[in-house]
């Protein structure tokens, strides 16, 4: 049985999350039922400031960035079913974000041991559980080195959490 969007979020702000950034991380996700297609947005604040935001249309910028790249290292595949999973995390990868890989992100997350959400490809699971209460500082301060190998928009988080947890001053 899947779980709503509110009891997801719960889960995420309340429940998982590390005492020193409870009642500080928001997520949100709103469909715009009345659009055309019906596609979401999805955004993280702190503090009631947004510090990542994405959508429907960004991920498809992202995903097509993404195809250009596997082209240009790879070939051209034969279709893109082929490539399909290969393009979707090169838009994660670049803060490409959709409704459907949020919720499929926490499933693959709550389902896996914190170990393996840490080291999980997909960089949404890393996000989950870099803010999860399950990580000490002992295995903050050992995730430092592998800050400079996250995406881009995921570094932030690191940063957050070791800020927030106290491990490092600000950067």
């Amino acid at each position: 049985m899947s779980l709503s969007w509110s009891a997801m979020r719960k889960i995420l702000e309340q429940e998982n999350i590390c005492d020193s950034l409870k009642g500080r991380v928001q997520y949100f996700v709103t469909r715009y039922r009345k659009s055309h297609d019906q596609e979401a947005r999805i955004a993280i604040r702190l503090d009631n400031k947004e510090i990542f935001k994405s959508n429907f249309y960004d991920w498809n910028i992202k995903r097509d960035e993404a195809w250009i790249e596997i082209d240009e290292a790879k070939g051209r595949p034969s279709s893109y079913r082929e490539f399909g999973e290969e393009m979707e995390l090169g838009a994660l990868n670049k803060g490409g974000l959709t409704e459907f890989s949020l919720y499929k992100a926490f499933h693959i997350y709550q389902n896996s041991s914190i170990e393996e959400s840490l080291q999980s490809q997909n960089p949404v699971v890393r996000l989950f559980a870099i803010l999860d209460k399950r990580v000490g500082k002992r295995k903050l301060q050992r995730l430092i080195s592998e800050i400079e190998h996250q995406p881009e928009w995921l570094q932030e988080f690191y940063w957050l959490r070791l800020k927030a947890d106290g491990i490092v001053e600000n950067v």
